[in-house]
């Protein structure tokens, strides 16, 4: 479709009385007919993904294949009941009157993806928003072209564009956000979360955004050292780090830290070999511009292991740091790609308030330490989702909803939350005519006013 067909499409905005919602069995057909030629394409998405970050193509199972199917067979079974109304208990005052919670789609829905998993975080939201009756708009990344054929060759093979229309590069995410939506939903970084928000401010738009955020990820000096280590490396550059809930950086306790920062170069050596970049296990950039973002942040601190690149590939290899100044950009902004620098603690007293003076993560994560420092971690820091002895495999979870919490975004999604975001819950009461309680109608006797404060425990 050119940019002029696009925008006229847009712009001639179906409100939300007036959309068609299909029924559900259709809904749930289309459903299982994506599945099917998702799992034909599985040799095509390898071979994209290995042309377009030189991925590894069991990371691409684990990270993309596998929960995407996991979330489209679960939307399959659960789709009736999912849309079912729900019973809500009445109250006195509405007595005898029946209520039900009806879930009903919010009308047109865009969804803006990115590009570090360019095939799950674009079709589990958008997928979620057409099981749950929306038309879907769906904005691909620029930054993954390759799979962005691949995506919109299977949403056509299964969809017309009236129930998801596909936008690629025809049009930037400013003309994009110039029509009109019932909602909203992102992923990306705050900044374009901060863009976003601001255009649906104009019309009152609704919005959930899945942001990032520097996730810390706490080693204190009784954890199992070298577990944390292996599970650290492997949280940390898987995708080479593009993970949004990527342990950001290590804050570890003094008297561990030279033995810790050995143990992380020695599970690197074991899981990347001596020479990473000579394998195809380490992913790279999505363009040259990330990669120089990279290869600048390097530029500080004392190198522990890593730092060796390949400008061609656009690969860097795992790099860990330590001994950064306080002002470094590792230490402040958030990283994304595979770099970990190092900050040591000394007590827990002082590690609480260095995370005090931090934005709430997407995630923290945390080994070892006092039963009085998980305490505190549990209820008195707010976080996405805070993990205890391992790193990202929450996000696998179908059954628990993903989201951030102030700077890392609002709102969620994963399992039941992929359908309900995408729904307003609307309250349905039908009252009887049989029976009129006389006590809401004036005149008010006295009587009348001290039974109402009894049954409502008010004397």
């Amino acid at each position: 479709m050119n940019k002029e067909l696009l925008l006229k499409t847009l712009h001639s905005f179906r409100t939300t009385t007036a959309l068609t919602i299909q029924p559900l069995k259709v809904r749930r057909a289309k459903l299982r007919d994506f599945r099917k030629h998702l799992v034909r394409a599985k040799a095509e998405i390898y071979a994209t993904l290995v042309a377009e970050f030189n991925r590894d193509q069991t990371d691409t199972l684990l990270a993309e294949l596998i929960p995407l199917i996991q979330i489209i067979r679960f939307l399959e079974r659960k789709l009736y009941s999912l849309a079912s109304p729900v019973t809500l208990p009445g109250s006195l005052s509405t007595f005898p009157a029946k209520t039900r919670l009806h879930r009903e789609p919010f009308g047109r829905v865009l969804v803006i993806s990115t590009w570090n998993y360019p095939l799950l975080l674009t079709l589990e939201p958008a997928l979620g928003a057409y099981a749950a009756g929306n038309q879907v708009i769906l904005k691909l990344s620029p930054r993954s072209p390759h799979t962005n054929e691949v995506v919109g060759k299977l949403i056509k093979a299964c969809f017309s564009s009236d129930e998801i229309m596909v936008i690629g590069d025809e049009l930037s995410l400013d003309e994009t956000l110039d029509a009109k939506y019932d909602y909203i939903f992102l992923t990306g970084n705050s900044a374009t979360g901060k863009k976003v928000m601001a255009k649906a401010a104009e019309n009152l738009t609704p919005c959930t955004m899945e942001l990032g955020g520097k996730n810390p990820c706490i080693v204190a000096a009784n954890a199992n050292l070298r577990q944390a280590a292996k599970r650290i490396v492997w949280g940390k550059f898987f995708n080479a780090g593009q993970s949004c809930a990527a342990p950001d950086h290590i804050l570890v306790q003094r008297e561990v830290k030279d033995k810790f920062a050995n143990m992380l170069a020695a599970e690197i050596r074991k899981m990347y070999g001596k020479n990473p970049l000579e394998g195809d296990t380490v992913t790279g950039m999505p363009d040259a511009a990330a990669y120089q973002r990279m290869v600048d942040l390097i530029s500080e601190g004392r190198l522990i292991c890593g730092g060796d690149r390949d400008p061609q590939r656009l690969t860097i290899e795992p790099t860990v740091i330590d001994r950064l100044p306080e002002n470094s950009p590792l230490l402040t902004t958030e990283i994304f790609g595979p770099i970990l620098p190092l900050r040591e603690f000394a007590t827990e007293a002082e590690l609480l308030a260095m995370l005090k003076n931090q934005e709430r993560p997407l995630a923290a994560y945390c080994f070892g330490g006092s039963e009085k420092l998980k305490k505190q971690l549990k209820y008195a820091f707010s976080c996405g989702a805070l993990i205890f002895n391992d790193v990202l495999i929450h996000f696998t979870n179908m059954n628990i909803p993903f989201g951030g919490v102030g700077n890392s975004g609002f709102g969620a999604y994963h399992g039941v939350k992929t359908f309900t975001t995408f729904t307003h819950e609307k309250p349905v009461m039908e009252q009887t005519t049989w029976l009129d309680l006389p006590f809401r109608y004036p005149p008010h006797s006295r009587l009348m006013r001290r039974l109402m404060e009894f049954f409502n425990h008010l004397g």
